[in-house]
């Protein structure tokens, strides 16, 4: 009961704090793209999408903490918002890495880059990274159907109705198949991703600690990004990938893995604070946005 309110309370605080700060950066972006395109705001509008997505479905997974971790609702939706939950959450994982090199390209080969700074070329990697996540999660999405259609001893005595739980409890035969999975995803779409973002940041901060032509003020936000990213990495997305290595391991479901989602969930509000380092145009958007609250708050004194 304890592990099921701390799970709804995490994704209550979530929603609350991401939708706002996610719909506003969503049309931050989409101004700057309109208006004049570069791969950055590409690369964070996607990771914009990807948040509002996994935001969008929230609410299902709020549902099944409430009921206790049982699937109550129409079993249709457990493939889904299973499939799109997972997706959105290693997606951001690679946008973010795109998001460490581009930071990169742009302060050690500045001129060269400048060249062959494409916004299109930020367009491919994003549906790149889209087609990736999906085709390495669609078990997630096959295997919900599989449980119901094959009836999962134990948890149901009859083929005919669905699965009590979604996507939580499984069989000898299916984790045979399941755990090689979760740990070729800890090596593709968590380590590779991860070891190239430290590489990047920790040059970046490097080579920004020896420009002299820069302000003390942009460089410490230049730095605070790459560290806060870095840290947002590590914190948010290695308890849960964690679990799939301990799983291979012991060949067993590891029965921690849904309370490790519970700092991947927060990555959805914690997102808009790697936008505001990133982004004059959010920076300019929020201080207006504050400006304004202040104003009418003046007003009504």
């Amino acid at each position: 009961m304890f592990y099921s309110h701390l799970l709804l309370a995490v994704y209550i605080l979530t929603f609350l704090m991401g939708v706002p700060a996610n719909i506003l950066s969503f049309i931050t972006f989409c101004r700057k793209v309109r208006r004049k395109a570069a791969p950055i705001d590409v690369l964070l509008l996607n990771l914009t999408v990807s948040d509002l997505l996994f935001l969008a479905f929230l609410p299902f997974k709020m549902k099944e903490a409430y009921d206790d971790m049982n699937w109550l609702m129409p079993y249709s939706l457990c493939p889904l918002t299973g499939f799109l939950f997972y997706v959105t959450i290693y997606n951001s994982t690679l946008l973010l890495t795109a998001v460490s090199v581009e930071r990169y390209l742009g302060v050690a080969f500045p001129l060269r880059y400048s060249l062959c700074r494409r916004p299109r070329y930020a367009v491919w990697a994003c549906v790149t990274f889209w087609l990736l996540t999906s085709s390495n999660l669609c078990f997630v999405y096959i295997l919900p159907y599989y449980q119901w259609s094959e009836g999962f001893h134990g948890f149901n005595s009859t083929a005919s109705s669905p699965p009590l739980t979604c996507y939580l409890n499984f069989s000898d035969t299916e984790l045979s198949i399941l755990l090689p999975i979760r740990l070729e995803l800890f090596l593709v779409l968590f380590c590779v991703p991860f070891l190239i973002s430290c590489f990047c940041y920790v040059n970046f901060i490097l080579i920004l600690s020896r420009l002299p032509n820069i302000s003390r003020r942009r460089r410490l936000r230049c730095m605070g990004l790459a560290l806060g990213t870095l840290i947002v990495f590590a914190v948010c997305f290695g308890p849960y990938n964690a679990s799939h290595v301990v799983g291979f391991i012991h060949m067993e479901n590891q029965g921690w893995r849904n309370l490790a989602l519970v700092s991947s969930t927060l990555n959805a509000c914690l997102d808009p604070f790697i936008f505001y380092l990133s982004s004059a145009a959010v920076r300019s958007m929020l201080n207006r946005c504050f400006r304004r609250i202040v104003a009418k708050v003046h007003l009504l004194r």
